[in-house]
């Protein structure tokens, strides 16, 4: 992906499964996308190099703290697309 993009939230969402399932070792047909990432088994670093991967996917910046302000997948597009729309005004 490049930077700053007009990315829907049901591919945001696809996106962040497949990389979420990467990290957890799991098949992304088993994640749920409303549920905890923490009771998934995202821990900090992971989160953190998840926020790495979206910074480097989406050519942002964004919080450290993105995965525990946005506990679940289908939060955390939302919250990444918010990101990305403030980002695109800023250009």
């Amino acid at each position: 992906m490049n930077a700053i993009t007009d990315i829907t939230r049901p591919q945001l969402q696809k996106w962040l499964i497949q990389r979420v399932g990467e990290y957890l070792e799991m098949s992304p047909d088993d994640l749920d996308p409303d549920s905890p990432l923490a009771e998934l088994g995202l821990d900090s670093v992971y989160a953190l190099a998840l926020c790495g991967d979206v910074e480097d996917a989406f050519g942002i910046t964004v919080e450290p703290t993105l995965a525990w302000d946005h506990p679940t997948v289908t939060a955390l597009a939302g919250g990444i697309l918010d990101d990305l729309h403030r980002a695109k005004a800023d250009r």
